[in-house]
């Protein structure tokens, strides 16, 4: 069905979705094209789920009730169906009732709701995902609560209904359950949402990385491309499952010592991942013939999509349509791998060569193929080990959210290391990436300030500095460059966190200490004067300064510094040990080690441990591959100590530490959303829609000053009244009413809070002064028709600074604050977090600008009152997050002394999009 068959049709209702156990389904309305599906659908539906159903034997549905069920206005009668490929796994559908139970249209605001799932899925989230959906649906077509009838056997349906987190009633009669649920959104509904979707997301990207059997598909006969590689490094690496060889003209049992197929419908064993390598035009075959073998992922190294311009994107939408029509996910295309080091998996389903990274506690994740090489290489000299490694290329499906949702509860995890060159959905990777960050770091490099070819996210105009600061409100560790990314990475993945910035600093030469100094001080930390050892000093002469440091009361944390002595070699093992056994006497603190050309050094402090057993030996030619043993991997040596080769790179790494230590301590409880008696959200709402009654769907609607200011009093923000002034007579009529002083202003577009341009006149405090300022400013500026003059009372001096909320199409509303003025402008001097904000984030807002001291009493200035501006900042968050009509808002300026005075507002409004973040869980679809 599409919008050009039936314009009624809701073609936004559709989505994908991740079920429970990992697999993905898509939602859509039912149409009348859905007869033949709904009655094979129920056909393969149990007589007791048919009878839960309809609370009678039902074995077969009637003509009658094929039309009903397939036949729906979209408004009172809605139906859903959940689909893998054409086939119907289960369906919900909601008719509208009135006060006495029987249909009804609107206002009647409650609906019956019933559901029925096929019994194979059931078990696999498919009710609790249509119920989300059939809730958004009914929302949307202003109906507020659920009825739902059921047998008391029916137990499951039950639990799908009252672990929803919805506000609910629930009683017995007539022999059955009568729940009745609140549709509203609660803070409970919304964990309960967002628990279901991590655990489903995270399953989802578990069977890619721990699959049982992979089958690799376009193995050449001779040895040589891509899928050949990808084949030898499975093999070479010790994968613990079963493995397979996939070329549709292969004319023996093996190909390089691996069972080989013609094609994947051939393995006579259940494949749980395929790796796809052949030329982008076959790829439509191999994902068919993968889906209809019940692959649960794909693996796509094959280029020639969206990296390949228009006619490739194209390809690559439907490569993602296709797959998720079986219910697979898909790494890629174009991707380079991913990589599991577990014990017991093994798996390098990479182009990396075996051996392949030592196991370690690291977990990587890179858009780029290039990128992901260089930093697999990087961690691999200064013997850093990984958990785990996706390099995901255009990443059409998997990326780096799904990513943060699997090694948020994977224990083998401690730090996430991510290459990113887009954010497709920077709310929701904040949100997840402020869930992980509070239990492990979250580490981010953020490539080029353009979207790569073959990346396909939605457009966001929010500049560089406000995703940093939105990476910043969520504890990531934002870095620069890949180095840095490395640099961290190694001190978090084998250190402790530091308690606070004191660094002690000690070694064997003085100047490599000062610059050390130095680079603390720069990056903000408070080191203590360098200890210089000497040159003359030995290894026990570093592990005594070192020990003491630990020790001490003084510090939170060591860096020592190394240059070469005369007998190098012989003394890089000795001084490793001794740090090493320093460290041990006082654990707690971390330590990092500057060295100058001790490359031996490097390596003693970061040697990994042998693996545990022997690897297996390659099979002989025309031996088949068999599973290797466990725990045959080498793994890193938890006691390393990262080094680094300049002060800078070694600072830089123990700053983000200590900035991320202090996060985790204050800021991981993320403070509250204030609730504020006076604010009338129903009066917003039947204000907000009254002004849009008139408004086309996408048009954008800017409030006159009347309304702005209405609009803005339900929420407790008071914009002081401005009174127009056509003429010089009419400015003076308007200054008697609002009473002397007054201030003159324009509010023409191009002049509005431009100061600097002379539009404005301030203390104006008698009719001959106004008259004479009228005529300056016309003189100077234009005729009043063009300036739009304007008189407003004056309010006490103090500091002007602007609040603002705009709606960023993918990152949702962002609330911003700053002082007013060019300065503050041309500087980017603004702050910005996301809403709703909470009151700890409203007070960082205000004291994370570089002005902030001009608010707390700079050059013995009087200090203003920080907490009326929080509380203008969280009333104007509660706004936008209770409205999503309200699309833009800029209060400038706002005064800020004793209280508050706001001075001028704009409002922008907008009708909303269907779902908005609140909604149902959903795949991107780009």
């Amino acid at each position: 069905m599409t919008i050009e068959s039936d314009p009624s049709y809701p073609a936004h209702w559709e989505a994908d979705v991740v079920l429970r156990d990992g697999g993905t389904a898509r939602i859509r309305p039912i149409t009348t094209e859905d007869a033949g599906r709904l009655v094979s659908f129920y056909e393969q539906v149990s007589d007791e789920s048919k009878y839960y159903r309809f609370f009678a034997p039902y074995p077969r549905l009637s003509d009658r009730d094929v039309h009903r069920f397939t036949h729906h206005d979209y408004v009172d009668r809605v139906g859903l169906a959940a689909t893998i490929g054409e086939e119907f796994i289960g369906t919900v559908r909601y008719d509208r009732i009135g006060p006495d139970g029987r249909p009804a249209s609107a206002p009647a605001d409650e609906a019956e709701v019933a559901f029925l799932v096929q019994d194979a899925h059931q078990g696999r989230g498919v009710a609790s995902a249509l119920l989300e959906h059939i809730g958004a649906v009914a929302r949307e077509r202003g109906i507020r609560r659920f009825a739902a009838e059921v047998l008391p056997a029916n137990t499951k349906m039950i639990k799908v209904f009252t672990d929803v987190g919805y506000q609910q009633k629930r009683s017995f009669e007539d022999g059955s359950v009568h729940l009745t649920l609140d549709l509203e959104p609660t803070a409970e509904s919304l964990a309960v949402q967002r628990a279901r979707e991590q655990r489903a997301e995270a399953r989802s990207v578990q069977r890619l990385l721990a699959p049982g059997s992979v089958a690799v598909v376009g193995v050449s006969r001779s040895g040589a491309g891509v899928g050949a590689a990808a084949l030898r490094n499975l093999r070479d690496s010790g994968f613990h499952g079963h493995l397979y060889a996939v070329n549709e003209a292969v004319t023996r049992d093996l190909l390089d010592g691996v069972r080989a197929y013609r094609t994947v419908g051939a393995i006579d064993a259940p494949v749980d991942l395929a790796v796809i390598a052949v030329p982008a035009d076959r790829v439509p075959d191999a994902v068919a013939a993968c889906g209809e073998h019940g692959v649960q992922g794909l693996v796509v190294l094959s280029a020639g999509y969206g990296d390949s311009g228009p006619a490739g994107l194209a390809r690559q939408r439907e490569l993602l349509r296709q797959v998720r029509s079986y219910g697979m996910r898909l790494i890629g295309p174009n991707a380079y791998g991913v990589i599991n080091t577990a014990p017991e998996v093994e798996l390098n389903a990479s182009l990396t060569p075996a051996p392949m990274p030592v196991r370690g506690r690291t977990g990587l994740f890179t858009q780029s193929g290039a990128i992901g090489i260089a930093l697999l290489s990087a961690l691999l000299r200064r013997g850093e080990g990984l958990s785990s490694f996706v390099s995901a290329g255009n990443r059409a499906d998997v990326s780096g959210n799904d990513i943060l949702q699997y090694w948020y509860e994977d224990d083998a995890t401690d730090v996430a290391l991510l290459y990113l060159e887009t954010l497709g959905n920077p709310r929701k990777f904040t949100r997840l990436a402020r869930r992980t960050a509070a239990v492990k770091p979250v580490v981010v490099a953020k490539g080029g300030r353009h979207t790569p070819a073959g990346h396909v996210v939605p457009g966001t105009r929010l500049s560089e500095d406000t995703v940093s600061a939105l990476l910043r409100q969520a504890g990531v560790i934002r870095v620069d460059t890949v180095t840095e990314l490395v640099d961290v990475g190694l001190l978090l993945a084998s250190q402790p966190l530091p308690a606070g910035p004191r660094i002690a600093i000690l070694g064997n030469s003085e100047s490599l200490g000062v610059l050390t100094y130095d680079a603390c001080l720069t990056q903000g930390l408070r080191p203590l004067p360098p200890l210089d050892l000497t040159t003359a000093a030995s290894p026990e002469d570093f592990r005594t300064a070192l020990a003491a440091a630990l020790a001490s009361d003084d510090c939170d944390a060591v860096i020592v510094t190394a240059i070469p002595w005369v007998s190098e070699h012989a003394l890089a093992d000795d001084l490793a040990d001794a740090l090493r056994e320093a460290v041990a006497e006082a654990p707690g603190k971390p330590v990092a080690v500057v060295h100058v050309e001790l490359a031996e050094l490097v390596q003693a402090l970061s040697a990994t441990r042998a693996p545990d057993a022997e690897t297996p030996d390659r099979p002989a030619a025309g031996s088949p591959w068999t599973p290797a043993a466990p725990a045959a991997t080498a793994t890193a040596d938890p006691d390393r100590i990262p080094s680094y080769p300049a002060a800078e790179r070694a600072v830089k790494a123990v700053a983000e530490a200590v900035r991320y230590g202090q996060w985790r301590r204050a800021l991981a409880d993320a403070g509250q959303v204030p609730e504020y008696e006076d604010i009338d959200e129903a009066g917003a709402a039947t204000q907000l829609t009254g002004l849009l009654a008139d408004v086309d769907g996408g048009a954008v609607l800017t409030l006159s000053d009347w309304d702005a200011r209405e609009l803005l009093a339900r929420y407790g923000i008071r914009v002081l009244p401005t009174l127009p002034a056509p003429s010089p007579d009419a400015a003076v009529r308007a200054a008697g009413i609002l009473g002397y002083p007054v201030a003159l202003k324009t509010t023409a577009p191009h002049l509005r809070h431009r100061a600097d341009l002379g539009g404005v006149r301030l203390d104006i405090t008698n009719e001959a002064e106004l008259r004479r300022s009228y005529e300056e400013l016309t003189d100077a500026l234009g005729k009043p028709a063009e300036l739009q003059p304007v008189i407003q009372a004056m309010v006490p001096r103090g500091v002007d600074t602007v609040v603002r909320s705009v709606i960023d199409p993918a990152a949702g509303a962002v609330l911003s604050f700053g002082l007013a003025g060019v300065a503050s402008e041309l500087l980017g001097d603004t702050a910005h977090r996301l809403v709703p904000a909470t009151d700890r984030d409203a007070a960082a807002l205000i004291r994370s600008i570089r002005a902030a001291p001009l608010l707390f009493g700079w050059r013995g200035s009087d200090p203003v009152d920080t907490p009326a501006l929080e509380e203008v900042l969280l009333r104007l968050s509660r706004l936008v997050d209770d409205h999503p009509e309200v699309i833009g808002v800029s209060l400038e300026p706002v005064v800020a002394v004793e209280g508050t005075s706001v001075l001028s507002a704009t409002v922008r409004v907008a009708h909303p999009p269907a779902r908005g973040d609140l909604g149902p869980r959903t795949l991107p679809s780009y």
